[in-house]
């Protein structure tokens, strides 16, 4: 898969992915809608911009979403130039944006129909490693899927899960992100109790510091 193309390389996540893909000797094909500048480097390496998504289906062997969500994931799909007008014969496309699980199956049945093939691989972590090239990714998909996109993933991952069948990686990443929202709510909400009480609230974090309730994401809190 030397040709790459790119939807969302502008965003927090995609700039760093984009720009790994290309340093691992990728040729690497873009949609710009309104933040140019967001990546200029990657142009000035020799990125192509083209003008729709369906110009990335056309001229890639691999396609990677990263944005926001499902609506517009889907619109990426129901546009007249979108990416099933005319794909290539073989093309994958590889949503790394977090998506509703049904919505997930539904495009991947379209895609079928067309012969393209249509993975999920949602992602964790952060901007900052996205650009170190250190993001984890849970991937949806078949043995044969799975043995076919690893090696795009492997430019920009540390961590590749082949978490289950089609459709299993939005699920495991909803999944994650419940858990990751309970313990931001219930980290918030303990604090401000401790305030209310008069709590040190630097104690509370020495103690949950060196406690088993510590995690990332109450350092990232504290």
């Amino acid at each position: 898969m030397s040709n790459i193309g790119f939807i969302g390389a502008s965003g927090l996540m995609g700039h760093g992915m984009a720009k790994n893909l290309q340093a691992k000797g990728h040729a690497l094909y873009l949609t710009v809608h309104r933040n140019r500048e967001r990546v200029s480097d990657l142009i000035e390496r020799g990125a192509v911009v083209v003008d729709s998504p369906a110009e990335l289906a056309t001229q890639c062997d691999c396609v990677l979403i990263c944005i926001t969500g499902t609506p517009q994931v889907e619109a990426l799909f129901n546009a007249p130039e979108g990416l099933l007008a005319r794909p290539k014969p073989g093309l994958a496309i590889v949503d790394c944006s977090t998506s509703e699980p049904a919505s997930t199956a539904a495009l991947r049945a379209r895609c079928e129909a067309q012969q393209v093939l249509f993975v999920d691989a949602p992602l964790a972590r952060s901007a900052a490693e996205a650009e170190a090239g250190r993001l984890n990714v849970m991937v949806g998909a078949t043995p044969q899927a799975f043995e076919r996109v690893e090696p795009v993933l492997r430019c920009f991952a540390e961590n590749i899960l082949h978490v289950g069948g089609p459709g299993s990686g939005q699920v495991v990443k909803l999944l994650y992100d419940f858990m990751a929202q309970a313990i931001c709510t219930s980290t918030a909400e303990a604090f401000a109790v401790g305030k209310r009480a008069g709590v040190d609230l630097q104690q509370l974090v020495a103690v949950t510091t060196i406690g088993a309730v510590n995690s990332g994401l109450f350092q990232a809190m504290s």
